[in-house]
């Protein structure tokens, strides 16, 4: 089936639908299901349509293209990454607290951060997560510039962190995934004494511990040390 193209902003559009069965928010929330549990390329109009029970021609009365529904996922994902009430005093706090619900969301949700790479069009939620970012930042700086150089440098920290957890298993949260370095390979090294620095990291498991943490503390003492020396 030939997509139509889209017209303007999915968020600006009426609400369409004769069927009171049929929302936009069951077809968004049925979307998102399918990708949590079959990933991304899962997600097609005729699927949705079929597990909601109806024609995918039904689906078009509220979205003009698969894109649209694409772009609805990532702002709804969005809307649990928003801190809910005032930010945390300081803009450590606050950073924090963002980064850390920006990643709990990406471990739930793992498409998307492959979503994340397709550019998806900005939504309300979206918007106002990027605007809580900015307002953390800016209890640190006031200049526009430095506040965007912090949210996308914690960004690129936590987006790393979500790939390594998913490839490598994160206790906990995805479950544990046998890592790279215990491969029987790896082992044949450790025994043989060749790898002498790294082996007692594998032995006391030290390599598959969380430490999203500590490095996130470690990140934001080099950028207050950064701002609190100008």
């Amino acid at each position: 089936m030939t997509e139509k193209p889209r017209s303007g902003d999915v968020w600006t559009r009426p609400r369409g639908g004769r069927r009171p069965k049929l929302t936009r928010e069951a077809i968004v929330e049925t979307a998102i299901k399918v990708a949590d549990a079959e990933g991304l390329d899962a997600v097609s109009i005729r699927r949705i349509a079929g597990d909601l029970g109806v024609r995918a021609m039904s689906l078009y009365t509220h979205i003009d293209a698969k894109e649209d529904l694409l772009d609805l996922m990532y702002d709804e994902v969005a809307a649990e990454v928003l801190v809910k009430g005032e930010l945390p005093d300081t803009w450590r706090e606050a950073m924090f607290e963002v980064a850390d619900r920006e990643r709990q969301a990406g471990l739930r949700h793992p498409w998307m951060l492959e979503l994340a790479g397709r550019s998806p069009r900005m939504g309300p939620n979206g918007l106002r997560h990027v605007e809580q970012s900015l307002a953390a930042a800016g209890r640190l700086t006031d200049d526009p510039e430095s506040m965007l150089a912090i949210v996308k440098t914690i960004d690129h920290y936590m987006l790393g962190f979500i790939t390594m957890e998913r490839h490598l298993g994160e206790d906990g949260l995805r479950g544990a995934n046998t890592s790279p370095l215990e491969q029987d390979y790896v082992r044949r090294l450790l025994e043989r004494g060749e790898l002498p620095h790294l082996k007692p990291f594998v032995d006391t498991g030290l390599h598959r511990r969380d430490t999203f943490e500590q490095g996130l503390n470690w990140l934001l003492d080099g950028i207050e040390h950064e701002y609190r020396r100008k």
